[in-house]
């Protein structure tokens, strides 16, 4: 198996793999996904020099979007009866260098075959995106043993004891090498903006312009500035 792609410096396209679940997913959860577009070249060629300069134009990367689901025939279900035409199914899907997850229905039980794909795509990528409670079946499939990750606030006590080999603590975002979680929803976007200065930001980068034009939300990690901080 190939060693992941240097996000870096890809010298390719960049995969991203949004990856349902056979349940209903959280639409919010799978939204900052679109970050990787509004960097991309494709996006950026026609935009006007007064709002993307050509020496920040120069810094974008190409991207392919891969919406993936088991059969890859079935569309995905996501909350508020929206759907979305798979691009590839499990078999077909080729090496993903970053994988995005949502959170899905309560009570929905991962399947062995899911377990065994993200088992696989987990080998693969470069990066490996959890939004809200989008890590539940990464947790399933056996690989957060001895990681520190976050999750909802409301979830963490319940973790805590259900998962004692993990890390869990209370931040909008955590890192532990490839794995990224967050907490709620919306902190998905907070995530996905520390995941593109991480990958690929700086001071005066492409990255870092698109962050505050877009206005992607950067919000204190520790939840100081809101009102969950009392949760």
């Amino acid at each position: 198996m190939a060693s992941p792609i240097d996000l870096r410096n890809p010298g390719c396209p960049i995969r991203v793999g949004i990856v349902f679940m056979n349940s209903v997913t959280e639409h919010l959860d799978i939204a900052p996904a679109s970050f990787f577009s509004c960097i991309s070249r494709r996006f950026l060629q026609r935009a006007p020099p007064n709002l993307v300069s050509d020496e920040l134009k120069s810094q974008a990367l190409d991207f392919e979007h891969h919406w993936v689901t088991e059969d890859g025939k079935t569309p995905a279900r996501l909350t508020g009866n929206m759907k979305v035409l798979p691009t590839n199914s499990f078999a077909d899907c080729p090496p993903l260098d970053i994988v995005v997850l949502g959170a899905y229905a309560v009570g929905y039980q991962v399947s062995e075959t899911e377990k065994q794909f993200l088992r696989k795509a987990y080998a693969e990528c470069a990066a490996l995106l959890c939004v809200c409670a989008g890590f539940l079946p990464v947790l399933a499939a056996g690989i957060l043993e001895g990681k520190t990750l976050t999750a909802p606030i409301p979830m963490l006590p319940m973790m805590r004891q259900t998962a004692p080999g993990i890390n869990w603590i209370k931040r909008r975002w955590a890192q532990d090498g490839k794995i990224w979680t967050t907490g709620s929803l919306l902190n998905g976007m907070d995530m996905m903006a520390g995941f593109g200065r991480h990958t690929w930001g700086g001071k005066d980068s492409l990255v870092d312009h698109m962050i505050r034009v877009g206005y992607w939300p950067e919000r204190d990690v520790n939840y100081a500035d809101a009102r969950t901080s009392r949760l």
